[in-house]
């Protein structure tokens, strides 16, 4: 039985955070999890590049390294990884179906999340890591990836407001859920927070004795960031070509945008304090280590019918600004119009989104999202997004409804010119969707 027949099942439960269904589920399964050294990672935006230079550099280090992430973009194997490898669909199969069979008659059903997280704690304490590195889901607190007790290191990468309906109408609350990450005596990166959330935070942190460290961006060395480059294929908008400094290690990054800076030295304090703690990370691997780094999706450049485009989630307000300053600094983009192919969920602020990334004359394509991660989680209403879009940016220079992803691309390329940028955002399933339908094409 393939994945998505096996894992359905569960799907109807959709998103009900606590953790007395992960910690009964795993009791039953031996407790795998208090097997494994761990790196637990929480934050709005940034923790999956975060989780990325993390496993990178210790795999090039020289340890088993276990990584943890989510949502996939094409297939759940992306989600559980050993030394960058995904696992393969037998053995996540198999893992599944021991994850089913230790859910008892009398138990409450586990969510999707609850067992796709259970196999994984599963097959890190089988693949005996040396480490872990967990995104957390959805917030913190009760998420179900936080059952560890003794993380080596937690890291909080940013706050912003994201799933409020779940976490809590305030930046506060939300912050409050995501410092529930914390443990006591555990150091924790802190990523730069709006003031609320920063309070909540380092409060929570001083409370437990946590060490408290909150790293300076790395600093850019040489030119500014590179150019947008047209043409044949694996031509694309760089963001690893120059060189990046952190605490007197110069690095060079392959993942694109100034928020880059912030991330990577997230990585890289968490990876000092892992020396502190004995682990054997050398500059080298940390260099070979950043410089190998993965992390499809976002901010992405891909050939697509003698077009570049540009693809990236983008999938919140804060996001939306990173996105928009990513493409300002293109040099020879030079102000022209954009054109946006864009789906959106409809618990997200559409109203701030648009206003990070429209600008006067660009052409906005406004499709559905072709996926329901979960139930109740629907696409937003595409004649609802086109009034709003009008009003938030009244010069645009065309707004169009189309029924799918490729249909809206289509019309965008062919009124774009070679010179004119094509950016697909607003949601990571989206991504995922045109992403697959690549591989499918190739293949």
């Amino acid at each position: 039985m393939d994945i998505d027949s096996l894992i359905q099942p569960f799907h109807r439960f959709g998103v009900h955070l606590g953790l007395e269904r992960i910690v009964k589920l795993l009791a039953n399964l031996g407790n795998p999890h208090n097997q494994i050294p761990v790196i637990h990672v929480a934050g709005t935006n940034g923790k999956g590049s975060v989780c990325a230079y993390l496993s990178s550099v210790l795999t090039e280090a020289g340890y088993r390294t276990g990584r943890y992430t989510s949502p996939h973009l094409v297939d759940w194997t992306e989600r559980i990884c050993l030394n960058e490898q995904p696992i393969s669909s037998e053995e996540l199969s198999q893992l599944i179906e021991k994850v089913q069979a230790a859910i008892r008659a009398s138990d409450d059903s586990a969510t999707q999340f609850e067992v796709i997280t259970a196999a994984a704690w599963l097959y890190f304490a089988q693949q005996q890591v040396d480490v872990a590195v967990v995104e957390v889901g959805l917030g913190g607190r009760l998420d179900a990836t936080n059952v560890c007790s003794e993380p080596l290191v937690t890291v909080i990468t940013s706050i912003s407001r994201e799933h409020w309906q779940q976490l809590g109408p305030t930046i506060a609350d939300i912050a409050r859920e995501k410092a529930g990450i914390l443990k006591p005596g555990c150091p924790v990166v802190i990523g730069p927070l709006p003031e609320d959330a920063l309070k909540v935070v380092r409060s929570r942190a001083l409370e437990l004795q946590c060490p408290i460290y909150t790293p300076q961006p790395a600093r850019q060395i040489g030119t500014g960031w590179a150019e947008y480059k047209r043409g044949g294929e694996g031509k694309r908008g760089r963001g690893g070509e120059t060189q990046k400094e952190y605490h007197s290690i110069k690095y060079p990054l392959p993942l694109a945008g100034q928020i880059q800076l912030t991330n990577s030295a997230l990585a890289l304090a968490a990876l000092k304090i892992l020396q502190t703690q004995g682990w054997q990370i050398s500059e080298t691997a940390i260099i070979n280590g950043m410089a190998k780094t993965k992390w499809p999706g976002r901010m992405q450049w891909i050939s697509w019918k003698n077009h570049q485009l540009l693809v990236d989630g983008a999938h919140n307000t804060a996001a939306a600004k990173a996105l928009r300053d990513y493409i300002d600094s293109l040099d020879t983009v030079n102000q022209k119009p954009v054109n946006w192919v864009m789906g959106m969920f409809s618990d997200k602020d559409h109203a701030d989104i648009f206003a990070a990334l429209l600008r006067p004359s660009d052409r906005l394509y406004l499709v559905p999202i072709p996926i329901e991660p979960w139930p109740g989680r629907t696409s937003a209403d595409l004649q609802d997004l086109a009034s709003l879009a009008d009003n938030i940016c009244p010069d645009l220079g065309g707004c169009q409804i189309h029924p799918d992803l490729f249909t809206a691309l289509e019309a965008a390329s062919s009124t774009a010119t070679n010179d004119d940028l094509i950016v697909l955002c607003g949601s990571l399933y989206l991504v995922g969707d045109f992403l697959n339908n690549q591989i499918i094409r190739k293949s």
